[in-house]
């Protein structure tokens, strides 16, 4: 059977009866990337049910075609599934190559909260972490140094935030997105609730040459949330580019809050122009810098707390 690209390129030259009717099976809202991988998936375990004939309709293929979807949308668009299903359909993708770059990351509770122990690490990443304790400044230094100042010093750490220039350095990519969302909304007749949100807002950015960023995290397990916020079922999904904040979304599950959060996302384009600044947000429970895209439209000072922080001296 057919394995990677090109030797899936290669298998259905070579069974043209199968290529048109493969092809038949790409659903409207999924990217080339993501075909192609589901592609192979099908191909790949067409063996595994021998009753299925292609260009037939039939329990078979539904329950291949079902396995295909649950694992695409595992992995690129970072659904939740029962882990023996989960378990199931990574076995049948086994060999499959993927961009990592093109996975959804989800986030744990403990990643969140903070409030769970480090991990202990091992090889190169255990030895880095050896070296910069030793090369960090002891209690007799510090209080040498605190003697010899006549003020306290504080412990070595690394300031995390936003790099100096990084606001200037984001502008240029976000001002040619804004005009790759401008025409692509004028092609789709205008924003609207009955849009695909999600896939105009992941083809504009993939045009300009870059990635969308995908965190989910069930909304029970935020910390920041209103005191008197009764409604705790449900994901809560944030978008980011180029480590820019973009738009939060709530929804009963991933893909609903995902689809939220795009719709949110594109809104900020309905201005005249798109600029990134920095502001405070919350996350793990204290103020931090981030990078936010924002609009010419007066806005409440309060955002959404942070699901991720790509600033961290730690990541």
């Amino acid at each position: 059977m057919a394995e990677g690209n090109g030797d899936v390129s290669e298998f259905l030259s070579q069974n043209p009866h199968l290529a048109q009717w493969v092809e038949s099976l790409k659903e409207h809202n999924e990217t080339s990337k993501q075909w192609l991988a589901r592609r192979e998936f099908v191909l790949r375990n067409l063996e595994t049910f021998p009753n299925l004939q292609p260009g037939t309709m039939s329990p078979s293929l539904d329950k291949l075609l079902s396995l295909s979807k649950v694992w695409a949308n595992s992995v690129f668009l970072g659904c939740r599934y029962p882990q023996p299903v989960v378990n199931k359909v990574n076995e049948m993708a086994e060999g499959i190559t993927v961009n990592e770059a093109d996975v959804c990351v989800h986030k744990t509770r403990g990643e969140i909260v903070g409030k769970g122990k480090r991990p202990l690490t091992s090889g190169p990443d255990a030895e880095s972490c050896v070296k910069k304790g030793r090369t960090g400044p002891n209690d007799t230094e510090s209080k040498a140094a605190e003697r010899n100042s006549g003020r306290p010093v504080a412990a070595a750490a690394t300031k995390s935030g936003p790099p100096p220039g990084a606001v200037s350095e984001q502008q240029p990519f976000f001002k040619r997105l804004y005009k790759t969302v401008a025409w692509k909304l004028v092609s789709a007749g205008g924003f609207g609730p009955n849009l695909d949100h999600f896939e105009i807002l992941r083809a504009c950015v993939e045009s300009c040459k870059a990635n969308l960023s995908c965190v989910f995290v069930p909304l029970k397990d935020i910390p920041d949330l209103p005191a008197g916020c009764t409604q705790k079922e449900g994901q809560v999904c944030e978008l980011r580019c180029q480590t820019v904040y973009m738009g939060t979304g709530y929804g009963r599950d991933d893909c609903a809050a995902r689809a939220m959060a795009s719709k949110e996302a594109l809104k900020i384009f309905q201005g005249r122009k798109v600029t990134v600044k920095l502001a405070r947000r919350r996350f793990r429970g204290r103020d931090v810098e981030d990078l936010v895209l924002l609009d010419e439209q007066p806005r409440s000072s309060i955002l959404p707390p942070a699901l991720s922080y790509p600033f961290q001296a730690d990541q």
